[in-house]
């Protein structure tokens, strides 16, 4: 005899780390018992208001910005790290996170792991403090856009725009200078049939982008600090 599967609906699945990892991109799980900290991993793509592939590994703003909104909102979570692998993306997307870290009153480290390419470069810079390892890398180039644009005088005055409001913020929120960032931007001899220039590990440091180089223990010591009282 059937049974009756009206009569008898199933249970709601208990959720799960798997469930909430492909769901949310967020593991329901702390860093350690009862920890203060909690990381924020940007990885893969910046995917913004367009869906990409399935096969690009990305991360959707729409994932990263309400956990910042509960990072802000929970009195137990003392501060963050923004753990960083990214090749860059949508720029609004990638900005808008950047300015919502910035606005935030806990305390928060990156760290660039791999890479922090493109527009994952403001994102970096956004946080109290930055570390990138000594093999990591970051690109700094000009905004792209792929696909068929109108060639008009406007569109160029768009790109521009757009342009100059990543590098306010690079300038606003790291050491480097306008000049030395438009510098790194525009060069030719840096990158194969493009422009732009690869920063690896100490180098990022040296432009003024990254405040230093380190790993995971350097980042989660300057976490603690500036959580203790001292942003310096």
């Amino acid at each position: 005899m059937c049974q009756n599967q009206e009569n008898n609906p199933p249970e709601n699945p208990k959720p799960t780390i798997e469930n909430s990892i492909s769901g949310l991109g967020v593991p329901q799980i702390p860093m350690a018992p009862n920890s203060p900290i909690y990381c924020v991993a940007i990885v893969g793509q910046i995917e913004g208001h367009m869906i990409l592939p399935p096969q690009n590994k990305t991360t959707k703003y729409e994932h990263v910005i309400p956990q910042l909104l509960a990072i802000e909102q929970n009195p137990d979570i003392q501060g963050f790290v923004l753990m960083m692998n990214t090749v860059g993306g949508d720029v609004e997307a990638g900005l808008a996170i950047a300015e919502m870290v910035t606005s935030m009153t806990k305390p928060s480290v990156s760290l660039v792991l791999g890479g922090g390419h493109s527009i994952g470069v403001p994102m970096a810079v956004s946080t109290n403090y930055s570390f990138i390892t000594p093999t990591a890398t970051m690109t700094v180039h000009p905004i792209r856009m792929t696909g068929m644009i109108i060639s008009v005088p406007q569109t160029y005055d768009y790109f521009n725009k757009m342009q100059e409001r990543v590098v306010s913020f690079v300038v606003e929120h790291s050491h480097t200078t306008r000049e030395k960032f438009m510098e790194l931007m525009m060069s030719t001899g840096d990158m194969a049939n493009d422009v732009g220039t690869v920063l690896v590990g100490e180098e990022a440091v040296n432009a003024g982008i990254i405040d230093a180089v380190g790993g995971l223990s350097d980042a989660m010591a300057k976490l603690e600090e500036i959580i203790g009282g001292d942003p310096a």
